[in-house]
């Protein structure tokens, strides 16, 4: 992994995704709720414990802004020390899908589904960051988030909301400059613009607050694990599971088309982020998924191999032992702002103009999927989802067509039936049937149906059996 003739390319790129991850792990940590240092620590396992897996070469992984609403929902519902046991859980059980190959499975998520799901978590990852940028407290429901925005005006400390934009903006405009003057990147350009401009113009704005590494550390024990005896929890660990492994091996998919080197062997990668994400739990850290965002880093970087992905995991370990004191001169604002445009770049507006062009149903399930995560959570939101894209798709393979052809000298009208007829069409279905000529003998043939529930079979009985009887068949003539 570690050869020489790639060697260079990878320490290169791995210095790089090193600081993109570094403002990243901590702006998700504070927007989760935990101390910021709990980021860093789960970079760092998704370095060096992840990375190690020949799941997928190049995908980099790490705390995601896409599971800050439900560790800060958890965080609120069942205290920190409670996180480890859920994070831990929810590894064992993607661990558990992988060994028994589960991993193929879901690219056969709903895409639509999966772009709700993101746009959700954005909509929902800006109304709460808007607060932080204000230096409000937030209320804890999103809905009450989105009411109460418009009296923020009146509450917000202006030089944290300046600071904030100030971020966003030099986050727009770095990525619009040249790529040879984007050596360094764009994240960490905007937050040491703004901890400068701080420290500078000394500003009395909110900063991170910082424990040390170690000191955050800290593995659930034994009571701990009483948590997950609730209902809410384990549907939580659930939910942690397979979000997180959806994003990561949707993830896979996207970067496996920017680069020409080895394909990513799913159930592998699903493998590495079960343990990864147990390793976390052990720690007490945030759940981690493969980010789009620090993997596209690493291939345009120059990335070769795995070896990138271990030595990010390196880098960030370094910064966090030897210069943890310097995150204190962080404003929560400049955060605030990092992930307020992480939120934005969630939102696939270009993909649902599209859709709505193209395919109007998968527009709806995505739209109404972003909408039940910010009336409700994350989990009950996207199986909302699920089932609008199991449902859209049942109604769309269940077609039936009828053809009528007058048999035995016009005596005999036979109605031909080709398709899939299931309960969804059954009322069109027993329409077009009532339709037919009051009093004439038909005759149904079923031949042509892939498939035929048990609701259409006895209504079409029911149906049958109302009508006038079939005429004698003809006896065939004897031969002499």
């Amino acid at each position: 992994m570690l050869a020489t003739s790639t060697f260079r390319e990878d320490f290169g790129a791995s210095v790089v995704v090193g600081l993109v991850a570094l403002p990243l792990c901590v702006g998700v940590a504070v927007a989760s709720g935990v101390p910021a240092e709990l980021g860093v620590v789960t970079g760092v396992v998704g370095g060096l414990v992840t990375g190690w897996f020949r799941g997928s070469s190049l995908q980099v992984s790490g705390p995601a802004a896409g599971l800050t609403v439900l560790v800060y929902e958890a965080v609120q519902a069942y205290g920190l020390p409670a996180l480890g046991v859920l994070v831990a859980a929810a590894g064992a059980m993607q661990l558990g899908m992988g060994l028994l190959r589960f991993g193929r499975w879901f690219r056969a998520i709903s895409v639509a589904v999966v772009h709700g799901m993101l746009a959700g978590i954005g909509l929902v990852l800006i109304a709460g960051q808007v607060y932080a940028l204000g230096g409000v407290q937030a209320p804890a429901k999103t809905l009450d988030k989105l009411a109460g925005a418009a009296a923020l005006g009146g509450q917000a400390d202006w030089a944290a909301v300046a600071l904030g934009a100030g971020t966003v903006a030099v986050l727009v405009a770095w990525r619009r400059l040249p790529a040879r003057l984007r050596l360094v990147p764009g994240a960490l350009v905007a937050v040491a613009a703004a901890t400068a401009t701080a420290a500078l113009l000394r500003l009395p704005v909110e900063r991170v607050r910082v424990t040390g590494v170690l000191d955050a550390v800290s593995p659930p024990r034994w009571e701990d694990a009483a948590a997950l005896a609730s209902v809410g929890a384990c549907g939580t660990v659930v939910a942690i599971a397979l979000i997180a492994s959806a994003e990561t091996l949707f993830s896979a998919a996207a970067v496996d088309r920017m680069h020409d080197g080895p394909r990513t062997d799913y159930d592998r990668e699903l493998v590495a982020q079960g343990v990864g994400n147990l390793t976390c739990g052990l720690l007490g850290a945030l759940p981690m998924t493969a980010v789009i965002v620090r993997s596209a880093t690493n291939v345009e970087a120059g990335a070769r191999t795995r070896a990138s992905r271990v030595l990010h995991g390196g880098w960030l370990l370094l910064f966090a032992v030897a210069f943890p004191r310097a995150l204190e001169a962080v404003p929560l604002a400049a955060l605030a702002g990092v992930l307020l445009h992480a939120g934005w770049k969630l939102l696939p507006v270009k993909v649902v103009a599209t859709l709505w062009r193209t395919h109007r149903g998968e527009a709806v399930v995505l739209v109404a999927t972003a909408g039940a995560i910010v009336a409700t959570n994350l989990f009950e939101g996207v199986l909302v989802g699920l089932g609008l894209a199991v449902a859209k798709a049942a109604w769309e393979t269940s077609q039936v067509h009828i053809e009528e052809v007058w048999e035995a000298e016009g005596d005999v009208l036979c109605v031909r039936m080709v398709g899939t007829a299931s309960f969804l069409r059954l009322p069109k279905l027993l329409d077009s049937l009532d339709g037919l000529p009051p009093g004439q003998p038909v005759r149904l043939d079923r031949s042509g149906l892939r498939h035929l529930d048990h609701a259409c079979l006895t209504a079409l009985d029911g149906w049958e059996k109302q009508r006038p009887p079939l005429p004698p068949l003809p006896r065939p003539r004897s031969v002499t």
